[in-house]
């Protein structure tokens, strides 16, 4: 037995049993006796009492969720912080993690996994809209009850965006299968990261897989970073497409393409569970200046120097690809000695308390009354009999097991039952034009379950069907449910958003007033974008909007468009005495290069320029014109025009037998890179 099992926590919390074990806590079952109830301890183990980290991080985990009052989230009751023990007292969850049940049912229903996904979702947008971000979402902290309600836990690494602590924990990041590809980076997080680990488990519950899993946790976080998963549909083609389209724009790399928000994701899932027929046309913004590879350009022999500092240029390209994976690499090595050494994987509360129940008696009913009179929830495994009774309804159930009465069960357990049947499966039939009485007649006719769902159209009758899920034809297990789509009525007129991407912001705002759209927008500092263009929006563009509605957009700050420039400056040759180098930008001095230099020992001089748009730089030696570089950032590239130095004191070599002619400048082109690193040669 551990310490404390059989104690009782300031004189009120009976602990009666240890139900999980974390990273840096046990969780306990308990009671509380003045409230009389079962409530879940938390306390935090004792090597960390003297950690200040995991004490962080424990406070943390109260302070947001006391923050919090959702009946998808777990409640806090109590926290205590003593010297000697500190403990969390939460609601108590009789249930499984969704990654346990992930385990036991391999793939989930896509109506089931929708059904938890927006529970989900609906958490997430009340925790974000409190300013609080998890952070760690992820099937193990996704508790699961018996009447399919869960409940979010484990906010030990959540985010807290107040403007009094802009982040509470700036070094935790969550489980690396699950892990947005900014927070593996150490990049910042917002309610977009927990959209794209939500997107993740979306994907395992229809698929049964992980979309990036192997050996090495430093592999899985690269992946996310820099690979494509394969499409859900490829793995299970039963995905109805909408579906697909909603788990990969969840899971976007740049968070700027994902769902903004949880109520955007949420209105999408609403929109397909309502047609599940439903297309989404998702456009993703491509990065305006992705990396090239510059080709060495071959030349003629003897090699000039502007081909050698062309291979140079494209060399330093190549170590700034590796050096990008290397340090990507070492950050996320750090990244998950945390992982391993601090992560709070608590299992949850599981409970060998179930509610056990008489089995009902199936036998005689069809599948589409025993799937109504089935208050117990219990799940049916259809079967075929092996032979067809004539004398009895096609799906009528003729056997069952376990048998009725025969034994107690849990709520929720599996039921075999075999019907009288030719096949498990039967043909949807065709509908369509049919009210809801004939259509819902024909569809039990064929052992099947019907289910309405109004819509509005302009080509179908009132009242009638126009369209089934699944199609007409298509063939669907006995007792399984067939979605009726019902006219209620006419389409209401719908106005149709503009695209409005890479516009100008003020032509944006003009183009959706003219549309009789509002529009509100937040910068974007990290797009390469212009400033003031648009580079997303929502709702997308050709969506069917009210008159009125509110286009969030996107706006590159154009913080992000600024360019780093290398120039290697050759200093002129048989001058050994000391020279003043003065370097102007657009006309002004930058001190930084400004200084005596002797040739002699600096044959060449590195400098580096960070800017936007154009730009002139002068390299003046003894007050003599010698380089001038126009510099275009956008292109990341510059011409140089060259002027002839004049030496003013005797040289230690022979001086020429008569005076230097006076030269144009020598005008050259120079393509460069960003540079990593600045110094001298």
């Amino acid at each position: 037995m551990d310490k404390y099992s059989g104690k009782k926590l300031d004189g009120r919390y009976e602990i009666h049993e240890l139900i999980g074990v974390g990273g840096m806590a046990y969780v306990y079952r308990c009671t509380d006796t003045i409230d009389e109830r079962e409530v879940a301890v938390k306390i935090l183990k004792d090597e960390f009492l003297n950690n200040d980290e995991f004490i962080r991080r424990f406070k943390n985990e109260s302070k947001a969720i006391a923050m919090l009052s959702h009946p998808n989230i777990v409640k806090v009751y109590d926290v205590s912080f003593g010297d000697m023990i500190q403990y969390i007292v939460m609601e108590y969850i009789d249930g499984i993690t969704l990654k346990e049940y992930i385990g036991q049912q391999g793939v989930l229903d896509w109506r089931e996994a929708l059904h938890l996904t927006t529970q989900i979702l609906k958490a997430l947008q009340h925790a974000h809209n409190k300013g609080v971000v998890h952070r760690d979402i992820k099937p193990h902290n996704i508790m699961l009850l018996q009447d399919g309600t869960i409940k979010v836990t484990d906010f030990g690494i959540a985010r807290l965006t107040d403007t009094q602590t802009k982040t509470m924990t700036e070094q935790a990041i969550g489980s690396v299968h699950y892990i947005a590809p900014e927070q593996a980076r150490g990049s910042q997080t917002d309610g977009r990261t927990d959209i794209y680990s939500v997107g993740v488990m979306l994907y395992e519950m229809i698929t049964g897989k992980l979309p990036f899993d192997a050996d090495s946790a430093v592999t899985v976080a690269l992946m996310h970073l820099q690979s494509q998963p394969r499409m859900p549909r490829e793995i299970n083609p039963g995905i109805p497409l909408g579906l697909e389209q909603i788990t990969m724009h969840a899971m976007q790399k740049n968070p700027a393409q994902r769902y903004q928000n949880a109520l955007d994701m949420l209105g999408d899932l609403e929109r397909f569970r309502l047609n599940p027929n439903v297309h989404f046309d998702y456009k993703y913004f491509v990065d305006s200046d992705p990396t090239k590879y510059v080709k060495k350009t071959h030349k003629p022999e003897p090699k000039s120097k502007d081909d050698d500092e062309a291979e140079e240029i494209e060399e330093k390209k190549e170590h700034k690809n590796s050096f990008y994976a290397v340090k990507t690499a070492v950050v996320v090595a750090v990244i998950m000695i945390v992982i391993f050494l601090s992560a709070a994987l608590i299992r949850g509360c599981v409970s060998n308390q179930s509610t056990n129940v008489p089995i009902d008696n199936f036998v005689g009913m069809t599948i589409v009354e025993a799937n109504e009179k089935n208050p117990n929830n219990f799940k049916f495994e259809i079967k075929s009999s092996p032979k067809f009774d004539s004398k009895k309804k096609t799906g009528e159930i003729v056997k069952q097991s376990p048998e009725a009465g025969s034994k107690l069960v849990k709520t929720g357990a599996t039921i075999e039952l075999t019907v009288n049947s030719k096949d498990v499966e039967a043909s949807v039939p065709f509908c369509k034009n049919l009210s809801k009485k004939e259509a819902a007649e024909l569809i039990k006719e064929k052992s099947l379950t019907p289910k309405f769902i109004d819509v509005y159209d302009n080509l179908g009758a009132t009242n009638a069907v126009v369209d089934t899920f699944p199609p007409a034809g298509v063939h669907a297990t006995v007792g399984s449910t067939v979605y009726l789509y019902v006219v209620r009525g006419s389409k209401e007129e719908k106005i149709t958003v503009p695209e409005v991407t890479d516009k100008t912001l003020y032509d944006a705002q003009s183009k959706l007033s003219e549309c009789k759209l509002e529009c509100k927008y937040t910068y974007d500092d990290e797009s390469r974008a212009p400033e003031g263009t648009v580079i997303g929006q929502s709702p997308l563009q050709y969506s069917k909007v009210d008159d009125g509605t509110i286009v969030n957009l996107i706006v590159s700050s154009g913080k992000g468009s600024q360019s780093t420039v290398n120039i290697t400056i050759d200093m002129p040759k048989n001058v050994d005495y000391e020279i003043k180098m003065t370097v102007s930008v657009d006309g002004v001095i930058d001190s930084k290069y400004t200084k005596k230099i002797n040739p002699k020992y600096n044959t060449s001089y590195a400098m580096s320029f960070t800017g936007s748009g154009k730009s002139t730089v002068l390299i003046m030696l003894d007050g003599q014109n010698y380089r001038k570089y126009s510099i275009d950032y956008s292109t990341v590239s510059y011409t140089t025009e060259s002027y002839d130095f004049v030496p003013t004191e005797p040289q230690t070599t022979k001086a020429p037998t008569k005076p230097p002619e006076t030269q144009a400048p020598t005008v050259t082109t120079a393509p460069t890179e960003a540079a990593e690193t600045e110094g001298e040669n």
